[in-house]
């Protein structure tokens, strides 16, 4: 991993990679969901070994990064997957007083976005074709939350985390099936928060189970017990992570939604074990069951780099990740958050805390 990702640092530096289709990674804008992930990388690898030149492409990333900050419009959701990996994590490493302010400002930011009447953390703010974004929550807000709960550490502000907590409370309530599997997006009406419709979203339908959405709630509902010890937040990460091993079986890297049709079972995604693999480990350190969640995502890790790394030659880390299906939007290729929770899991098998997770 050291090796591949110093090699990427020399061509792409303090940019933002997102997808790479043909063995070399694209490049995205630093309002792209998926921007903090490269630099996210290269804070990982600070936490084990100096190493000057990548954590100053990260400090690179992290000034560029702020200029979404200054625009209401640009900002949504992900808010914790930008800065969580980036400001945050500097700040944790070196005691940066800049990027403790730039968390901090985006924790106001998501913080805003909160629905009262719905108790629900907005995603998007573009025009939706067959829904009302304003109404619109997605399950990978999950992952977004912890941006809140350390804001009210550090400003001992108890407001940020009560929002994460009455967010996480709805997704319990609407997103969470009774077997454990989890929907991509739900509607409410804005103005009463009245629940409308679910959506499929990047799954396969309504009532389908998107491979990546469930890692996300697994791993979510781990970092949100975390920092809350709420009983409710780990029964939910110990039901979804059954629902996931148990769609996977014998497999290691899922199809990208464990209910697709036969048809549609052509696509699959190593991004959807990662995050799961990180979240396993995350749920391992609070659940009476820690041995068995460790195990699965030790066997998870080893299956991944056996069977699904990418040929010496080629960028990434790991092949077979599929971004949108619906959309058939780059297939089976290395993404960028596949390759972040694959070394963020790697960081913690070698005793590192990840960066989203509650440090003391």
């Amino acid at each position: 991993m050291l090796q591949k990702t110093q090699k990427l640092a020399e061509r792409i530096g303090a940019s933002f990679p997102h997808a790479a289709p043909n063995g070399r990674y694209d490049q995205e804008s630093p309002g792209w969901w998926t921007a903090g992930f490269w630099p996210g990388i290269l804070r990982l690898i600070e936490q084990d070994r100096a190493d000057e030149r990548l954590s100053r492409i990260a400090d690179e990333c992290e000034r560029q990064l702020e200029q979404v900050l200054r625009d209401p419009e640009q900002v949504d959701h992900d808010l914790g997957f930008l800065w969580l990996p980036t400001g945050v994590a500097n700040y944790k490493l070196n005691a940066d007083r800049e990027s403790r302010r730039r968390g901090l400002l985006a924790a106001n930011l998501l913080l805003a976005r909160f629905n009262v009447q719905g108790h629900y953390i907005r995603a998007w703010n573009f025009e939706g074709r067959n829904m009302d974004t304003r109404g619109v929550a997605i399950i990978d807000c999950m992952m977004n939350l912890p941006l809140l709960y350390w804001a009210s550490e550090e400003t001992n502000d108890p407001r940020f985390k009560q929002v994460a907590m009455l967010h996480a409370d709805m997704v319990l309530k609407y997103f969470v099936r009774h077997d454990h599997s989890v929907c991509h997006a739900i509607e409410f009406d804005p103005e009463t928060g009245m629940k409308l419709k679910e959506h499929g979203g990047q799954g396969f339908a309504e009532g389908s189970a998107w491979a990546r959405g469930t890692a996300w709630a697994l791993h979510g509902f781990a970092l949100s017990y975390g920092y809350t010890g709420k009983p409710q937040y780990l029964a939910a990460a110990e039901g979804i992570a059954d629902f996931f091993l148990e769609q996977l079986g014998q497999d290691i890297v899922p199809v990208w939604d464990f209910r697709a049709t036969k048809d549609h079972r052509v696509a699959w995604d190593s991004s959807a074990a990662a995050i799961a693999a990180s979240g396993l480990l995350e749920l391992a350190r609070h659940s009476s069951r820690g041995a068995f969640f460790r195990e699965s995502a030790s066997s998870l890790l080893h299956g991944l780099h056996q069977n699904f790394s990418t040929p010496d030659h080629e960028e990434g880390l790991l092949v077979k990740g599929t971004v949108h299906y619906p959309e058939r939007r780059h297939l089976n290729v290395p993404i960028i958050y596949g390759d972040y929770f694959f070394a963020e899991a790697l960081a913690k098998l070698r005793g590192y805390p990840g960066l989203f997770e509650k440090t003391e």
